[in-house]
């Protein structure tokens, strides 16, 4: 069988992307924050994901974030690259001209705001599953997509496809979660795309996560994702409810705001978001520095 999915069982983070006070791409702090979750125990790094504000970054940006990351990784852990979209032929288009050398993998979340039912959903995966070079992972998030990666439709592309390795599971719905668990071809992964959830999906058999406060906290996530793998639970939970909080607190007013209040607080990068997503509020970013406060303490 391919080993190919060890190399992202456990903590991927889903890496922000720094701005400067100009909004342009911020590499120092980009480098910063590399160093910090690989030095925090990540297993592997995901790149312009939602977290990474992709929708705001343009493909000629992005082919450079892409570079640079492979430079500054420069072999340590792997990295997966989000490539994805609504409009299929656009994302083929994307995958190729993507310098992908050095990267591991790709992460294509479904088509959104169209609609597709759910052979749409089939041919879309599997027009991006010829034509990438790397392994992928399929990304379901209803919640910001408006659709849905259906566990069959998952099963279905999990056995027809080789390169298609594990899908990161943000649907929030533990049913559908389990079925691709009991039904799911050998080494293919299940990954929690949901910090909150990841510690009960892990219980049911969840490969690791992909994780939104491991960019604050990595030391911290990346033990309780292992103690889980191990099956030590009574220490996972641990941590679970040392972080569940500020987990909370980070998507109480948008996505990645809260996170980037966070690097703020710990000085790796600047409180700055590309519209339309603009910082958290007041009320949110006093409680996110109570809770920083409390777990670093």
């Amino acid at each position: 069988m391919n080993n190919q999915p060890t190399k992202f069982r456990g903590t991927g983070v889903a890496i922000v992307t720094p701005f400067t006070a100009s909004y342009a791409i911020d590499f120092v702090a980009h480098e910063k924050m590399i160093n910090h979750v690989i030095h925090g125990g990540m297993d592997y790094i995901v790149l312009l994901g939602t977290t990474g504000e992709s929708p705001t970054v343009s493909m000629q940006e992005k082919k450079a974030l892409v570079e640079f990351t492979i430079e500054k990784i420069n072999n340590r852990i792997p990295l997966v690259v989000g490539i994805g979209g609504n409009n299929t032929s656009e994302v083929v288009l994307a995958i190729q001209h993507m310098p992908l050398k050095g990267v591991d993998g790709i992460l294509s979340v479904s088509p959104y705001y169209n609609k597709p039912r759910q052979e749409g959903v089939y041919k879309h995966f599997k027009a991006v599953a010829e034509s990438s070079p790397v392994p992928v992972i399929l990304y379901t998030v209803p919640g910001r997509t408006g659709g849905n990666i259906a566990s069959f439709t998952t099963i279905r592309l999990a056995t027809d496809f080789q390169n298609i390795i594990g899908i990161k599971e943000a649907s929030g719905n533990m049913n559908q979660i389990y079925q691709v668990l009991m039904q799911r071809p050998e080494n293919f992964l299940v990954i929690s795309g949901d910090d909150g959830l990841t510690l009960p999906m892990l219980a049911m058999g969840a490969d690791g996560v992909i994780s939104v406060v491991a960019n604050g906290y990595p030391k911290e996530f990346a033990a309780m994702v292992k103690y889980g793998l191990d099956g030590d639970f009574e220490q996972a939970r641990k941590i679970h409810f040392q972080l569940i909080d500020l987990i909370n607190a980070l998507f109480a007013d948008g996505s990645p705001g809260g996170i980037k209040a966070v690097l703020e607080l710990k000085q790796l990068c600047q409180n700055i978001v590309r519209l339309p997503l603009v910082p958290v509020n007041m009320e949110t970013k006093e409680l996110i520095q109570k809770l920083v406060t409390q777990i670093d303490s």
